[in-house]
């Protein structure tokens, strides 16, 4: 996919009423992903390239009442359809780009973000940009519904040896952003890459 915003937002725009239909059994591989991310009670939480949502409420199960949640999106159709799915109640939405956040440094716990890599237009800046909202010894968790090769089989392709997914571009990549990878999960039934931003 062309890392160009009116691409992105053409792309999902026109796929956003349908999405969730399109992927209806994900719940609980989102819940298993934001309980690995190990929230606590009180945190504050940005799920970057938010989506429909489908993060938000086991994000705002792990914070509690208490906590701070937060969905950035792109595209402003993706934002409708959380909305229509009730979610705006487990989190602010916010129609933003995840290169340029309008959020303080070092505020935040952790960072969610769900099939975000790929369309990151400059991957190296705008991790570094996520890592700037996040504290020092936060984590970031890269998540996907299911793993690199059967998401290339479902979209017909191959993996290459520059998907950034990849554990040996992922480490370096998240390493010279402020992040330190942590875990790295990559089987048919999910993708889950867990990071640590540096001090």
């Amino acid at each position: 996919m062309a890392h160009d915003h009116t691409h992105v937002q053409e792309f999902f725009g026109s796929r956003a009423a349908a999405w969730d239909a399109r992927f209806p059994d994900d719940g609980p591989a989102y819940a298993a992903a934001v309980a690995d991310l190990g929230l606590r009670p009180g945190a504050a939480v940005l799920d970057a390239g938010c989506g429909t949502g489908r993060a938000l409420p086991p994000l705002r199960d792990a914070v509690g009442a208490r906590g701070t949640v937060l969905g950035v999106d792109l595209t402003p159709e993706m934002l409708d359809a959380a909305v229509r799915a009730g979610r705006r109640t487990a989190g602010q939405l916010l129609l933003a780009d995840v290169s340029r956040l309008p959020v303080r440094s070092a505020v935040l716990d952790a960072v969610f973000g769900a099939g975000l890599i790929a369309h990151l237009p400059r991957p190296d800046e705008n991790l570094r940009e996520l890592a700037r909202v996040v504290r020092p010894g936060g984590r970031l968790a890269l998540f996907h519904p299911i793993g690199r090769a059967a998401l290339a089989a479902r979209q017909g392709r191959r993996i290459t040896d520059e998907d950034l997914r990849a554990e040996p571009n992922l480490r370096p990549l998240l390493a010279g952003s402020g992040w330190r990878l942590e875990s790295y999960t990559d089987e048919d039934s999910r993708f889950l890459a867990l990071a640590v931003r540096q001090g």
